[in-house]
């Protein structure tokens, strides 16, 4: 991978006599970029399919079969669109020669700066700090459920196997105490193949799966309208369930905070469901043809591609088995046999959210060493450095990152919900950053007259994905609610 340091030595200044360098260097400077169309649709694709594939069966099974596909092809095109947008929006002002920005954050203050950079900020990090609650959650649940799918086979499935998930999020959060003491931990390169690997082994799996129990079922299951009101379900909850469903939906497919990393930079940052790992690759090369214009061809194959899989997997998932879906395809015992088969998926979805965790984590841990060191700049406790054997520790970061561990881990135990936190984190992060942003840096970047008919389109879109946003985060938030009344805290 090319290190910073060596990144810094590539940039030769062509006035300063390189004259001959020029050809291997674009117009910033850095190392000359080579992707393609086809190599940033493949980029995506990797980046969009991840542990959010687990829960569309469920999402399905809360709208049924008229709404279930509709709303998911209707999330890929908004997604779509709201993509093309932002990939206009990678440089400043002129689209061929203008300045880049390298992140989702550079183009936002490129083109909004102010309060608005700040919020974004704001967003990025409680979003960051959500989603390592949800990782321990997920991660716990397929340790476990490793545990029980062996006990299944052993005792019959007819056995209780329970066990708590506690003792696991507990095993979770050292392991992630001990790998958040390496800096830098999201440079390590290979990370990224192993998470690309993992996720498309897991949601290969249970797509296989599905299609298995459906054929062993001798047909379909399912209804138009999904889960009936009736036996255990009220009226209430069916409403709250299929808003929660539009978050799960969402989380699955957000990525477009991503896109701009995917333009920009010699190190591609790309993310499962904004899961940021980063990998050595080339990105786009420069004009001619724009990167914009390359970007919004690679999100149309991608998006494509991505809502067929997602079709198949939740449209399987649900067909498999109908109203009984569970909220993880891979943990909630819809399938008991090969038990062998679902080890491999679980033990795929632990080793990639151990290494999830921290790389998602690491712009976090980043942002708050970086305010500490320039708030306090002669702080012994910031600045102090212990010896442990062949390693240095900073005392500041040990103590903060553990804290931070120790937090999202005492939160996860306390609200052990995976279904209902990965809708309400799809729901949160679906509108300021996979539409608001984008659509406010268009108007910025490309001049849109204030009340045209194409900026009042714009706001219109934006005002209805807001709506669809507070709805689903008030869906999961009302099933939490629901699930407390009878769950006790810290039982597992």
């Amino acid at each position: 991978m090319v290190s910073s340091k060596a990144a810094a030595a590539l940039e030769v200044s062509v006035e300063a006599g390189n004259g001959r360098d020029a050809a291997w260097l674009d117009d910033d400077g850095r190392p000359r970029r080579t992707g393609t169309v086809w190599t940033a649709s493949a980029h995506i694709i990797t980046a969009v399919i991840g542990s959010g594939v687990l829960s569309l069966a469920w999402a399905i099974a809360q709208l049924g079969w008229a709404a279930g596909p509709a709303v998911m092809l209707l999330f890929a095109f908004v997604i779509y669109y709201t993509s093309t947008l932002l990939a206009e929006c990678y440089r400043s002002g002129d689209p061929v020669s203008g300045k880049r920005s390298y992140t989702y954050m550079d183009a936002v203050r490129a083109s909004l700066g102010g309060a608005k950079v700040r919020l974004c900020g704001a967003v990025q990090y409680a979003n960051l700090f959500g989603v390592a609650i949800g990782y321990t959650i997920a991660a716990s649940i397929s340790m476990l459920a490793i545990k029980r799918a062996d006990c299944f086979h052993v005792k019959g499935h007819r056995h209780a196997c329970r066990s708590s998930s506690n003792p696991y999020m507990i095993l979770f959060g050292v392991a992630e105490v001990v790998f958040s003491q390496i800096p830098d931990f999201d440079q390590i390169w290979w990370l990224s193949i192993v998470a690309a690997v993992m996720s498309f082994t897991y949601s290969t799996i249970g797509l296989a799966l599905g299609v298995m129990q459906t054929v062993a079922n001798g047909g379909f299951q399912g209804s138009l309208t999904g889960i009936s009101i009736g036996a255990g379900v009220t009226s209430s909850q069916k409403i709250w369930r299929s808003l929660q469903a539009f978050g799960n939906i969402a989380f699955a497919y957000s990525y477009s905070i991503i896109l701009i990393e995917i333009q920009a930079s010699l190190t591609l940052c790309f993310c499962l469901h904004l899961l940021c790992f980063c990998l050595a690759f080339d990105t786009i090369k420069a004009p001619p043809p724009s990167e914009a214009k390359v970007m919004q061809k690679a999100t149309m194959i991608s998006v494509a591609t991505t809502t067929v899989f997602y079709m198949l997997c939740g449209c399987m998932g649900y067909a498999a088995f109908g109203d009984a879906a569970p909220d993880n395809l891979l943990t909630g015992f819809g399938f008991y046999e090969p038990f062998w088969l679902l080890d491999i998926a679980n033990v795929a979805i632990v080793v990639h959210l151990v290494g999830a965790y921290q790389v998602f984590c690491q712009p976090l841990f980043a942002f708050v060493e970086k305010w500490a060191a320039s708030t306090w700049p002669d702080s012994g406790f910031i600045a102090r450095e212990v010896r442990a054997g062949p390693f240095k520790l900073s005392v500041f970061r040990l103590t903060w990152r553990t804290a931070f561990v120790c937090l999202t881990t005492v939160t996860a135990m306390l609200l052990p919900f995976f279904g209902d936190v990965v809708g309400l984190l799809g729901a949160v992060s679906f509108w300021p950053l996979t539409v608001y942003f984008p659509i406010e840096m268009y108007v910025v970047q490309r001049g849109v007259r204030r009340g045209s008919t194409r900026w009042v389109c714009l706001q219109m879109l934006s005002a209805a994905c807001l709506f669809v946003s507070v709805a689903a985060a008030a869906g999961s938030i009302a099933d939490v609610i629901d699930a407390l009344k009878v769950y006790r805290p810290f039982s597992g």
